[in-house]
């Protein structure tokens, strides 16, 4: 079952519409309606493309670490979402916890309204 806080993988499109790669994605909320649409973002390794204000570190020393079953320091990058069919998630790695989850969708608030 898909829920919140959940890690997926994905095979995340490019913004440039190339096919994308298989990479971990965190599922932020499920879309009102009948569908079975979530609302995810990307997770990357690439710490270094990090937008502060946005994106959300997790380290081997966050409480979180180990059980959302990332292998190494990454990145969850609120700014990079998709709308995806529950239907096309591929298992699920782990989870973070709900105040990291809280904290990034209050970052992604922020940057919305700040317009």
């Amino acid at each position: 079952m898909i829920s919140e806080c959940q890690i997926v993988l994905f095979k995340f499109p490019q913004t440039d519409q190339k096919e994308g790669k298989l990479r971990p994605a965190l599922i932020l909320r499920k879309l009102p309606g009948k569908f079975n649409d979530w609302l995810i973002c990307m997770i990357s390794s690439n710490i270094d493309q990090q937008i502060p204000e946005l994106d959300e570190l997790i380290a081997p020393e966050d409480s979180d670490f180990i059980q959302s079953g990332l292998k190494m320091p990454s990145i969850i990058r609120a700014s990079r979402h998709a709308v995806v069919d529950g239907n096309t998630l591929i298992g699920a790695l782990g989870q973070i916890n709900t105040e990291k989850l809280h904290k990034i969708k209050q970052k992604l608030s922020t940057w919305i309204l700040s317009a």
